[in-house]
């Protein structure tokens, strides 16, 4: 068989851990960060993981991850 194509978008935007599970960025951090609070930047730096709906497309996308 041969080999998989890694998904090159997806690639940049997941991370897979350890047990399988993907973390993801947040949104919302890009532009428009003067009415924002501190607070709210500080916690939208944080990875997150991504949903169980999602998960399977994205470990579909990283075959190799």
């Amino acid at each position: 068989m041969p080999k998989l194509k890694t998904h090159r978008g997806a690639a940049k935007r997941f991370r897979l851990t350890a047990g399988g599970k993907a973390k993801r960025s947040q949104a919302f951090k890009r532009h428009i960060l003067t009415k924002k609070t501190r607070k709210r930047k500080r916690h939208l730096d944080q990875e997150v993981n991504v949903c169980a709906a999602d998960l399977p497309k994205v470990r579909k996308m990283l075959p190799y991850g």
